[in-house]
């Protein structure tokens, strides 16, 4: 599995947020992120959210991100839009979920699809959400512990 972009966030935007705005906290773009083995990436606001948390990591396709902005005609919106931590490359992550996988040496394990909610038309653009039915990413746990690595940059159009 490629990575094209690594993210973390030290707050949540959005979750929790029903009724209210969003907050302003910036998704970091960084070179490697350290996970940690049931508590999350250091850093990140899931880091220890809760007890066997099935989002510890998110990963998100640049392939469907750019598909997305073609869609929507947009150009200049950033990957980290999604709030996903691990936007890869050339890998179909909906057939993770429900498995144990391994990148660059760190075990996890796919447990359900990342599904997107309302907030992708105000993070995006109005039909954003509907666009990402079925492909918003993949949230996981983490298994081992281990660093991950941006691998092959990968271009915002």
């Amino acid at each position: 599995m490629e990575i094209a972009h690594l993210y973390i966030s030290p707050a949540h935007n959005y979750f929790g947020h029903h009724g209210r705005p969003p907050d302003q906290h910036p998704a970091i773009e960084v070179p490697r992120i350290q996970c940690v083995a049931g508590h999350g990436i250091m850093g990140d606001r899931y880091f220890d959210y809760k007890n066997q948390y099935k989002g510890q990591v998110t990963f998100f396709s640049f392939e469907v991100f750019r598909e997305l902005c073609d869609a929507l005609n947009l150009s200049g919106v950033p990957p980290s839009a999604a709030r996903r931590n691990v936007i890869t490359h050339e890998v179909d992550l909906n057939d993770l979920i429900g498995t144990k996988f391994e990148v660059q040496g760190v075990q996890f394990e796919g447990t359900e699809e990342c599904r997107p909610c309302y907030w992708m038309d105000q993070a995006f653009a109005p039909g954003a959400h509907r666009f990402l039915e079925g492909r918003g990413g993949l949230r996981a746990r983490i298994l081992s512990d281990g660093e991950l690595r941006v691998t092959q940059v990968a271009a915002v159009h």
